[in-house]
């Protein structure tokens, strides 16, 4: 029996309030649940692998979903944990170096006169400013303390707020591999009934490329720091590990690497001169070149057929309007996007191919 239209009115307005409640509600663990989907969608391979391994049937049990979310967050928490230490030894380092700075002043590079053009000035420059203590002192003085510390305490918080963030993604990826297949057949169901079966066929082209994306930033990015890692300590640049991990962190972003081994090359160039500086840009620009160009564009879109194009705007419009876990969102939308108008042309062309 068909509804009156006023009970439909009714049951659209009650649904659409308690989905404005429910957001409202969970707005700020959107990105938990945005980041544990990602996981998800892009290790469910794995997941499936590991269940068969395990001999357990993942759906009637909570052993393999709790183990293979420890090795998740047991990958993604070390090296995290690591960096922060680091970093936290370094800036430990440059709080105790600035009132050394203060009293002796920082003596000119030597290397810096034979830099050709800009070393002299440099030089003259870092003589005046940096060189003599007092003007050391002056320039230094100008900082304001209060806001470093206010950058320190805001950092601060913005760690805990990540780390809240990271145990909630970790709760829900535990969920989501525990109920995942049940999850994806309610989803293709009610895809299929409000948008028809083109719903089920746009919803694979975003899992893969949620997968492609993954593999294209994340291993890509981690081959990259491997690579650059070797270089760095090859070369001698001071904390190379640090560097590698850097460069694997920001290797994710494209054009995000040459910022690191351009600050590896440029403390190269203050410690062991201009060849090994410019040795390490060489392989960056290379290794760089090499995974923008060839790897990245197959695995990102080569797994839906996404013109490089698209990808790369989707990843930079996806960073710029949604933070970190827009790098994953945006070429999942622009596969969406694109998987529709494939849908749209192949079925405005059928017509015409009938009538031939």
């Amino acid at each position: 029996m068909e509804r009156p239209p006023s009970q439909r009115a009714a049951r659209l307005a009650v649904t659409a309030l308690l989905v404005a409640l429910g957001l409202w509600i969970l707005w700020d663990f959107v990105p938990a649940l945005v980041w544990a989907t990602v996981f998800a969608v892009a290790t469910w391979p794995l997941y499936s692998r590991f269940v068969r391994l395990a001999h357990v049937e993942s759906h009637r049990t909570v052993i393999a979903p709790l183990a293979f979310t420890f090795i998740v967050g047991l990958v993604f928490l070390v090296p995290l944990a690591l960096a922060t230490i680091e970093l936290g030894r370094e800036a430990l380092f440059v709080a105790r170096y600035l009132p050394t700075i203060d009293r002796t002043g920082l003596p000119v590079p030597d290397w810096l006169n034979d830099v050709p053009r800009l070393g002299p000035y440099v030089a003259r420059w870092w003589q005046a400013n940096l060189a003599d203590p007092h003007a050391a002192a002056a320039l230094l003085g100008r900082l304001d303390r209060g806001v470093a510390i206010d950058w320190i305490q805001s950092l601060g918080r913005q760690l805990a707020r990540r780390s809240t963030v990271l145990i909630f993604t970790l709760l829900s990826l535990f969920f989501l591999y525990r109920d995942g297949q049940k999850l994806v057949s309610d989803l293709e169901a009610l895809t299929v009934r409000l948008v028809g079966p083109q719903g089920r066929r746009v919803g694979v082209q975003m899992v893969l490329a949620v997968r492609g994306t993954v593999n294209g930033l994340v291993l890509v990015g981690l081959g990259e720091g491997i690579v650059m890692g070797f270089a760095y300590v090859l070369l001698g640049v001071p904390h190379g590990v640090l560097f590698g991990g850097l460069t694997a962190v920001l290797g994710m972003i494209p054009f995000g690497a040459p910022l690191i081994f351009g600050i590896g090359a440029l403390v190269l160039l203050s410690d062991s001169g201009l060849v090994p500086a410019l040795v390490l840009v060489g392989i960056g620009a290379l290794v760089v070149f090499v995974a923008d160009h060839f790897v990245r564009p197959v695995l990102i879109g080569g797994a839906v057929k996404l013109p490089f194009l698209w990808v790369l705007l989707g990843i930079l419009g996806g960073l710029e309007a949604f933070g970190l876990v827009g790098l994953f969102l945006g070429p999942t939308v622009m596969a969406a996007l694109i998987a529709l108008w494939r849908e749209w042309v192949a079925a405005a062309r059928e017509p015409v191919i009938a009538a031939d």
